[in-house]
């Protein structure tokens, strides 16, 4: 099958399952990062979590992804996310399992990956990192850039998307790297996170951030797993970047701060955050 055709047969699969974010990045960007990307990097990705070095028959990665709708991350941290967010990672596992089998099938062997390569947040604490970055995949793919919390900012929902990838043996017509860096400096995510894990620095725009502090990140995690309220989501809600805010009419930022034309909307968040969980 001609690469033209298979894309596109890709694409119409994604849009049949539901999948409103796709990329396509040739694992020669791995080994050779692209002179467009968005941010630059200090220190580039270990060549061991190379798509290439896991499955070395791997000639392209697709990367798909799932919104989490604003007003419920809004909820955050409650069982509200945390129930969205079990849902949207078991549809990302699901329909990245069709399209490595939909590709399969037509003669080129594909394996999916699990949105998280982790077992425990106990794991996490020991060693904080995963086999495979989902969120470097999507960068490489052109499907958004780093924000100052070192999630992917996407223009169509800011880092309110949840990714994963499938990789394929098909060599396919890469996707360009055309987004510049979204992210706006205005430091909400390092003001509002409740454990101070976001460092402040003195970058420019498209260097990438300092990395967060990823234990005392996973340490809070661990606490609101046990009441049911994890995963934090705090620093992805007061993000301003992403046309789901004008979707949701949350253009306004000052819904997270005490201004009183807001007081329904933080009733709300209270009433959801009173049940069902922990406190």
């Amino acid at each position: 099958m001609k690469p033209k055709k298979l894309k596109q047969e890709i694409l119409e699969k994604c849009k049949e399952l539901g999948v409103p974010l796709v990329g396509f990045a040739p694992v020669e960007r791995w080994a050779h990062p692209p002179e467009e990307l968005p941010n630059t990097f200090p220190e580039w990705i270990p060549e061991e979590f190379w798509p290439q070095s896991i499955y070395p028959e791997v000639k392209t990665v697709i990367v798909i992804g799932l919104p989490v709708q604003l007003p419920i991350v809004e909820t955050a941290p409650s069982i509200y996310y945390h129930e969205l967010y079990k849902t949207v990672n078991a549809l990302l596992d699901q329909k990245a399992y069709e399209i490595a089998n939909f590709l399969t099938e037509k003669g080129y062997p594909s394996i999916y990956l699990p949105r998280d390569g982790y077992g425990d947040i106990e794991i996490l604490l020991k060693k904080p990192l995963a086999f495979f970055s989902h969120k470097h995949a999507a960068y490489l793919a052109g499907l958004g850039s780093f924000g100052q919390n070192n999630v992917i900012l996407t223009p169509e929902y800011g880092p309110r998307v949840r990714f994963t990838s499938i990789f394929t043996t098909a060599e396919i017509k890469p996707d360009p790297i055309k987004i510049k860096d979204l992210c706006t400096r205005c430091m909400r995510c390092v003001t509002s996170c409740p454990v101070n894990a976001i460092p402040v620095d003195d970058k420019v725009k498209g260097e990438f951030p300092p990395p967060i502090d990823k234990i005392t990140c996973a340490t809070r995690s661990k606490k609101l797993r046990k009441e049911y309220q994890a995963p934090c989501g705090i620093c992805i809600k007061v993000c301003p970047v992403g046309e789901d805010r004008k979707i949701f009419n949350r253009e306004d930022m000052a819904i997270y701060s005490d201004n009183e034309r807001f007081k329904k909307y933080k009733r709300a968040w209270k009433h959801v955050r009173k049940y069902g969980s922990g406190d």
